[in-house]
């Protein structure tokens, strides 16, 4: 599977090169691989002489420890072992930390503490919905003004769907600026028993359930907490108003990251159109895990013929050396006058005539072994009294089933690796076609395809692999790639 003549590939050196380019984010839903796509384009950047710094959420420990670094925390921390004149440095986001640093950088010492202190604030900061969202886009404000590093790759947070990093830092900023949080400061603002009143009247018509389940002491620690917010809260809609602007600015790019896949494609077209929606600059789309076949020319219809022509013992496109193998029959077991007479088979009739004495009818033994397990064959006769010649045909027999027995196990298995490279064709026709659907919606968007790696990626060679495939678009994978 590879890119089309008609639609364009996507130069991720190109983009990585360019000095305007100051902000790339990798977005798209979640298990698609964003975080490894940010780390190996943070590689290469920095590779290519970029002075980098990559901002992971919530990234796999051994994609930190490919990186050299044991331990991701919130402040940028250098890679080592980057070749060439470039810079990497790599950091995960803290959501609370970057939340009490925001708090700290935007009020004073003592509103701050009994900011940092009060519970509410610490449900809020640690999981209300959208604050991972929220606090990324702060980080990334932060990274920007610092204006130390020529490019920031943001890998942004797993998410059910990707449209959640454009939506939740909007809807945390309206709540921590909405009319709720208005009415809760209104109070603090009027102070002494009018403004109580006032809050009871407020809480009773809005909260009087919510007041029952929690009690009391909640909706006093969300009173102290607006009232030590008060100043803050038109900050938190400015800054994402700024950040959301500075993402729409013309040295930002969007990667949308997805699989071949039809519900990750699905998500990536609806975050397509979103981007043009908000006139954010998309740069293209990353494929990953892409499938592909060093026999593409056999089909998964013939692979499978061949595989059922074996398993019946059939014989495709060739005779000889296997005159024998068609026969579905035994081949130890005489079934023709020729055979009959053969050393193999001292009697020429499957049944002794009855006039024929008792001692001249062939032991037990001797019969079984013609038709026995491979196993069985090649034992003495427990009768000494035996014909000779059972010894004698065990001894010509042996290497003659053994010869069998190995041409079966080696059709076999022939038939069970068609199979499996039917099954791959498949997959390779599904992922085509679903790809397909894709580019037909939006042509317009450049595509780089990364083959599927047969294992993980766990060191600094692994994500110059992927960068290296990142910019050449190839969907096969080498020979003895890892």
């Amino acid at each position: 599977m590879t890119l089309g003549t008609d639609i364009a590939g996507l130069d991720t050196d190109a983009l990585l090169d360019d000095p305007e380019i100051r902000i790339v984010v990798c977005c798209g839903s979640g298990g698609v691989g964003k975080t490894t796509t940010a780390a190996a384009l943070g590689v290469r950047a920095a590779e290519r002489g970029r002075k980098v710094v990559v901002l992971t959420i919530d990234p796999a420990r051994r994609l930190a420890q490919s990186m050299g670094i044991d331990q991701l925390d919130n402040i940028p921390r250098r890679v080592e072992d980057i070749e060439g004149q470039g810079e990497l440095h790599a950091m995960m986001l803290d959501m609370k930390r970057t939340f009490d640093e925001t708090v700290e950088a935007h009020t004073d010492a003592e509103r701050a503490r009994a900011i940092l202190d009060n519970p509410f604030y610490q449900s809020l900061s640690a999981g209300f919905a959208g604050t991972q969202e929220y606090m990324a886009m702060e980080k990334l404000g932060q990274l920007r003004a610092r204006d130390e590093w020529d490019l920031i790759i943001v890998d942004t947070p797993p998410s059910r769907s990707a449209l959640d990093f454009l939506d939740a830092p909007k809807r945390l900023g309206s709540f921590l600026d909405g009319k709720f949080i208005r009415l809760l400061i209104a109070p603090a603002k009027i102070g002494g028993r009018a403004g109580m009143k006032f809050l009871n009247v407020g809480m009773s018509m809005m909260t009087g359930t919510l007041g029952k389940l929690l009690g009391g002491q909640f909706l006093r620690d969300v009173q102290t907490f607006v009232a030590a917010m008060d100043s803050m809260f038109g900050g938190f809609r400015t800054r994402a108003d700024a950040t959301y602007k500075l993402l729409q600015a013309p040295g930002t790019a969007f990667l949308v990251v997805a699989t071949p896949e039809r519900d990750a494609l699905r998500e990536a077209a609806y975050f397509v159109e979103r981007l043009a929606a908000e006139e954010m600059p998309l740069a293209g789309l990353v494929l990953n895990r892409v499938h592909g076949s060093e026999a593409s020319r056999l089909s998964a219809e013939r692979a499978v013929a061949a595989a059922e022509n074996l398993e019946d013992a059939g014989i495709v496109d060739q005779t000889a050396g296997k005159a024998g193998f068609g026969d579905p029959t035994d081949p130890v077991a005489p079934t023709s006058p020729d055979a009959a007479e053969s050393p193999l088979s001292p009697e020429h009739d499957d049944e002794p005539s009855p006039h024929e004495p008792p001692q001249q009818e062939p032991p037990p033994h001797d019969r079984t072994s013609q038709t026995s397990e491979p196993h069985s064959r090649g034992r003495k006769s427990p009768d000494p009294s035996g014909p000779p010649t059972d010894t004698e045909a065990d001894t010509h027999d042996t290497p003659v089933t053994d010869a069998v027995s190995v041409e079966v196990s080696v059709d076999q298995l022939a038939a069970g690796l068609l199979r499996l490279h039917a099954e791959r064709m498949q997959v390779v026709a599904r992922e085509q076609h679903t790809r397909e659907r894709f580019t037909t919606l939006h042509p317009e968007v450049p595509v780089t395809e990364v083959a599927a790696l047969p294992g993980d990626v766990h060191d600094l060679s692994g994500l110059r692999a992927i960068g290296e495939r990142l910019a050449t678009g190839s969907a096969s994978a080498p020979a003895g790639a890892a």
